[in-house]
């Protein structure tokens, strides 16, 4: 419901002039241009909205690259087009007239093209500021680096230390025992903290070199310090300092320690220092008399059985120690005598700890006998040589190759017959299966567990029949487990043969008796002849053959002193023939 004011045609209130018709008029045309305007305004804005969309504004660049007028995904593949190549290339920095060429990647740096194109301009342009420049021309725009701030650091710090031009710190040195002092020179150096800002600004963003900032490394120590420093190094070696050593003191004169002693720059003084290696060289020959490497407790057979001779601890010179020992006597005002700690070194394996693997008495023993030939004594006297004196702790495995090595000239041996292919042939180590037939049997003798062993392929009679071994380097082995609570101790040696006579190889075993033991042996069985050889070789050996066979042997096991078997083990071989060898 309007009120009466609100009718024109209504008569004024009392005292109120009556409306101007032309007035009223005016102010509606007024109010309406003015909407029109805005009206007009706001289409424009719109239209040109419209028309900037997302594009790059006019005159945009980046690093010299073009964009303006792109839509980010054509602005992203020109940048990866045009940028990407220069990106890989190695940067030429300069410091000091020092070059040096580094890989980006060393840097830790990466250009981020998707954030690079967003802050050149692309998106819808709300912004009216961003919307006339737009239309009215961009700018350069900066590349958007990514950077592994750490790898950049210390990139530079590799190439400080390459093209730094250092300086030379004050030092005093000696030449025998008189000190010479070196005198400083400043230097110039990467600020490296400054130089990451230069980088990240300068890559891409401009052609060429990129000059790193650098500073001065001052001379900290003055000259009133440096000329006390050597009136103070001429006092150190003005006379001998005493070595304090044990129960020793020996004299040991300037000459002999100045050289290992010199005065560096640290917290603008010049502090003397000791080159601990250079000094232990220089008095080697007083050290030595103090200086004893441990020994350890070892077997050694002695009165018919195995005994047992005590470790003995070393002595060591602390060299960190004696160090500072001689540098305090050298620059004392007071005494000059250095005492020398010394420490004990303790040896690794003990008597108290040999006596607990039980090696008490003799176990078991065997004795082979072979023909006299030097190539025999030689070999078979190397083999049980390197055997001697073998200890196996509880659960150790014995091997015969590994602990006699190679059947080499540079081992100690030569070359003998060995059987090959069934026939007797000449080659390094001959007669070393005598060695492992023995010790075979002393380990069978004693109970030990039988891991590998091979016999002969045929019989040779001075073996025991199925209780015999062969060993060939790398393929053949002879090995036994001491699979008892107690320590083996292994004594072997030969009885030498003369011309027309024969020699002895021996084994014996010492620990601590586990089992008493038997062998038994089956007849032989499944016989089969030899056949006949005819051999045109000048290295040929003859030889007369005879039958092959079949036979087992038992071992069986009882605790010592009883007469109950615990348990048999058997062995069975099968020799072949041994074929007789004619030589034409």
């Amino acid at each position: 419901m309007s009120s009466p004011g609100d009718d024109p045609s209504s008569p004024p209130e009392p005292g109120e002039p009556a409306a101007d018709p032309v007035r009223r008029r005016e102010r509606r045309t007024a109010v309406l241009a003015v909407v029109g305007v805005v009206v007009l305004l706001v289409a424009l804005y719109g239209a040109a909205v419209a028309v900037a969309g997302n594009r790059i504004p006019t005159g945009t660049r980046v690093a010299g690259v073009k964009i303006s007028g792109l839509t980010p995904t054509e602005a992203t593949e020109t940048l990866n087009q045009q940028l990407d190549p220069r990106t890989k290339e190695p940067i030429q920095l300069v410091a000091a007239g020092d070059t040096a060429r580094v890989e980006p990647g060393k840097l830790g740096l990466r250009l981020d093209v998707d954030a690079t194109v967003v802050r050149a301009g692309s998106g819808t342009k709300l912004d009216p500021r961003k919307l006339w420049v737009s239309f009215f021309g961009g700018e350069r725009v900066e590349p958007v680096i990514r950077v592994k701030q750490a790898k950049l650091i210390k990139g530079l710090r590799e190439i400080s230390a390459q093209t730094d031009q250092r300086g030379v710190r004050p030092a005093i040195t000696f030449q025998g025992a008189r000190p010479v002092l070196r005198k400083p020179r400043a230097g110039v150096e990467i600020d490296v903290g400054q130089a990451a800002v230069t980088v990240l600004d300068s890559w891409l963003a401009s052609d060429g070199a990129i000059e790193l900032p650098v500073q001065d490394t001052p001379i900290e120590v003055r000259k009133a310090e440096r000329q006390a420093a050597l009136s103070r190094a001429e006092r150190a070696v003005s006379e001998p300092i005493t070595l304090a050593i044990v129960e020793r003191r020996v004299q040991v004169g300037a000459r002999k320690f100045a050289p290992a002693l010199s005065y560096r720059a640290v917290d603008k003084r010049l502090k003397p220092r000791i080159d601990t290696k250079l000094l232990s060289r220089r008095l080697s020959d007083v050290l030595s008399s103090a200086t004893r490497k441990p020994k350890d407790a070892q077997f050694v057979f002695a009165d018919g059985r195995p005994r047992i001779r005590p470790s003995l601890d070393g002595t060591q010179v602390e060299l960190p120690r004696l160090a500072d020992a001689v540098l305090t006597a050298a620059t004392s005002k007071k005494s000059r005598t250095a005492r020398v700690r010394v420490s004990r070194q303790r040896a690794e394996v003990t008597k108290s700890q040999l006596r607990k693997l039980g090696i008490r008495r003799q176990v078991s023993t065997f004795t082979t006998s072979y023909p006299h030939a030097d190539y025999r004594n030689t070999n078979i006297g190397r083999a049980a040589q390197i055997i001697n004196g073998t200890v196996l702790e509880p659960g150790e495995t014995f091997s015969l190759n590994d602990t006699v090595g190679e059947r080499t000239a540079a081992n100690g041996f030569v070359e003998g017959s060995i059987i090959s292919d069934g026939i007797l042939v000449e080659d390094l180590g001959g007669g070393v299966s005598q060695v492992a037939t023995t010790l075979f049997n002393a380990a069978f003798f004693a109970g030990l567990e039988d891991v590998e062993h091979k016999p002969h392929s045929f019989y040779i009679d001075r073996y025991p029949v199925g209780r015999e071994a062969t060993v060939v380097f790398g393929s053949v082995d002879l090995r036994f487990r001491n699979d008892t609570p107690h320590g083996v101790y292994i004594r072997s040696y030969i009885s030498p043969s003369s011309p027309g006579g024969t020699g002895q190889m021996h084994v014996t075993i010492f620990s601590t008796k586990t089992w008493d033991i038997e062998a038994r042996a089956s007849d032989r069985y499944d016989p089969e002849p030899p056949e006949t050889r005819r051999i045109d070789d000048p290295e040929c050996e003859p030889f007369q053959g005879y039958d092959g066979f079949e036979i087992d042997v038992y071992r069986d096991f009882r605790r010592p002193g009883k007469s109950k078997v615990v348990r048999t083990e058997t062995f069975h071989t099968d020799y072949t023939p041994a074929d007789t060898v004619i030589c034409e």
